[in-house]
């Protein structure tokens, strides 16, 4: 990068000698000083526009959020965004939208259905393929696909009965022709896959959470028909989102486009 005082003029430098620009010298040096003059001036124009956002922004969203790599986008954005005040809570999707009703949070992110048009706006943010874990020394841990019929007598572990994974899992036994004996209850997902890993039962979770690091455990898709789960960003569908608070989403949107890094 050229440095300012590298574009004095020779006739400021010590020399015994007489230096004297030609006319094309002379040229390149105005153009390079009024190239540096607009670099400082952008500079002074970002910085004011980082000053100006200010606010604050409350984000909910579900545990399960591995492909799209939250904490790194809030991190990028605070980055950008300094003055910015960011909350996050965690939250089943039920809970989280009863909190944009209560405006206890501005944006969502969660599972999409059918049944949230007439209480939000969404977004598409990722997928999330629901599979299944078994203990890697259960008899079919060596098969990568397994129907959930399978494992109808086996115990599983999963979260509480007014969640959507339960009721996924609800519905995809029921497809499958029996309903799920479910043993093990928790609201923590990583602790559905630590329960499976010692044995106690399988456990039908986002793929962000079987691969998690861990106790080993068998990861197998489910036949006949993998199960994706799509997850979007949630905003209020009457209520104005404030600057902070639209940047953010507008700022999150985009971050879902771009390529996966390498952790």
């Amino acid at each position: 990068m050229l440095r300012r005082a590298a574009l004095r003029s020779p006739r400021q430098l010590c020399t015994t000698r007489r230096v004297r620009l030609t006319r094309a010298g002379e040229l390149v040096l105005a153009r390079a000083r009024r190239a540096l003059d607009e670099l400082d001036g952008a500079k002074a124009d970002l910085a004011r526009l980082a000053g100006e956002l200010r606010g604050r922004v409350r984000i909910g969203s579900i545990q399960a959020t591995g492909p799209f790599r939250l904490a790194a986008a809030l991190a990028e954005f605070h980055r950008r965004y300094p003055e910015v005040e960011l909350s996050l809570r965690s939250g089943r999707l039920r809970q989280l939208l009863d909190d944009l009703d209560a405006d206890q949070i501005d944006l969502a992110i969660g599972p999409l259905a059918d049944t949230l048009a007439d209480r939000v706006r969404a977004q598409p943010l990722f997928t999330d393929e629901l599979v299944l874990l078994t203990i890697p020394d259960n008899p079919l841990a060596g098969r990568e696909e397994l129907a959930l019929g399978a494992v109808r007598d086996e115990p599983f572990a999963c979260l509480p009965a007014e969640s959507g994974l339960r009721r996924l899992l609800d519905r995809a036994c029921a497809s499958a022709g029996f309903s799920p004996r479910v043993c093990y209850e928790t609201n923590i997902l990583p602790q559905l896959r630590e329960l499976v890993s010692y044995g106690l039962g399988v456990a039908l979770v986002a793929r962000s959470v079987a691969e998690a690091p861990g106790r080993s455990v068998s990861v197998h898709r489910v036949l006949p028909t993998p199960i994706d789960r799509p997850v979007g960003l949630l905003r209020p569908k009457d209520r104005p989102l404030g600057p902070a608070a639209q940047r953010c989403h507008t700022f999150l949107t985009a971050w879902a486009t771009r390529p996966t890094e390498p952790p």
